[in-house]
């Protein structure tokens, strides 16, 4: 009997004090025949667990038999539930140890679901994208864990590049999965998207770990710089007061925060000119687009152009339904709640 399937259905019956075979073998995901020969295991071990016969049958622990954690009290054992997103863990083949962990926090905080799996979930991708797990990242994440050399091959151009990697740590962006690894340039780690390797085999290596490498700040800091990268372009908007509220909502942030930290004093109206970072001509048209008319831009003067005809054809198409005297089909008026949905994103 595996050890962690032992500990599991130990734990699970002390949270729940009594389940069935069948309920048993739902939750470690094996068969019944499984479970009896688990629970037998068990009592040869020494654990008082015993079968209950009839309807209201199933197994149970001795009264008064726990297995306890030791300096958690009920707030911390709360958060701890919180401290990982089980759909990743899975992904990442660890959801056997995240079921044990999770079912001997529950120990602590009794049967009932914790309050903060009641009031907080997250879901990490973002709206209209699927995130498909990539195919390689359990073997990633074995490295990761075990803190042991990982060799990958990765595509570059028209070839293949194989490289020998000391990962120190995974990093789940938006769906996206990448690597942190090192060696890098000057000793500075590199970034890898997960899905984009081709081959990665954990080796038997074990490699010695900067104590002093903080995972968190690096990619808060290789994220910030990478999208100051991207922007190599500029520029200048007027923004009402509300397009100056919503900036940073429909923008990338790094560039809102640029581009607000350039805003000279309002004008009469409370309009304010910045100048805005962007990474091209095109990618700036479809923002300023969602910004609609609380933003003008003043240049580049092509750019304007290309605004101001996309403006003209909007206006066309609603002059057309004003003359129409009705909505086009599939319009909502507004108020209309007929799609039967309060989600806003």
């Amino acid at each position: 009997m595996r050890a962690a399937r032992a500990i599991s259905l130990l734990l699970l019956l002390q949270a729940r004090r009594s389940l069935t075979g069948a309920e048993l073998a739902a939750e470690l995901e094996v068969s019944e025949r499984t479970v009896q020969r688990d629970v037998l295991a068990l009592a040869e071990a020494g654990v008082p667990v015993y079968a209950d016969r009839g309807r209201a049958g199933g197994y149970r622990l001795l009264d008064g038999y726990r297995t306890r954690l030791t300096g958690l009290d009920r707030a911390e054992a709360e958060v701890l539930l919180l401290a990982g997103l089980p759909g990743p863990l899975g992904d990442m083949g660890l959801d056997g140890p995240a079921l044990a962990a999770r079912l001997k926090v529950l120990t602590e905080v009794g049967e009932a679901p914790s309050a903060g799996a009641r009031r907080f979930h997250l879901d990490a991708p973002g709206w209209f994208r699927t995130a498909p797990v990539p195919p390689l990242l359990a073997e990633v994440s074995q490295a990761v864990w075990g803190e042991r050399l990982l060799r990958v091959r990765y595509p570059r151009r028209d070839t293949e590049v194989e490289r020998t990697l000391r990962p120190y740590g995974l990093v789940l962006k938006a769906g996206t999965w990448y690597l942190v690894a090192g060696p890098g340039r000057s000793g500075v780690p590199l970034v890898y998207r997960v899905d984009r390797l081709v081959a990665a085999e954990p080796l038997d290596q074990p490699f010695e770990r900067d104590g002093q490498f903080d995972l968190a700040a690096f990619w808060e800091a290789k994220a910030e710089e990478f999208a100051r990268s991207l922007l190599r372009e500029s520029v200048l908007v007027r923004l009402s007061p509300l397009g100056a509220e919503r900036l940073p909502l429909l923008l990338e942030p790094v560039a809102a925060r640029q581009a607000l930290a350039t805003a000279g004093e309002p004008d009469g109206d409370g309009w304010v000119t910045v100048r805005l970072g962007v990474e091209s001509a095109d990618v700036a048209y479809d923002e300023l687009l969602r910004l609609g008319p609380e933003a003008e831009l003043l240049e580049p003067p092509a750019l304007r152009r290309r605004l101001a005809e996309a403006a003209a054809r909007t206006a066309a198409l609603y002059g057309a339904a004003d003359r129409n005297g009705e909505d086009r089909p599939g319009e909502n008026r507004p108020g209309d709640d007929r799609n039967g949905g309060d989600v806003q994103r």
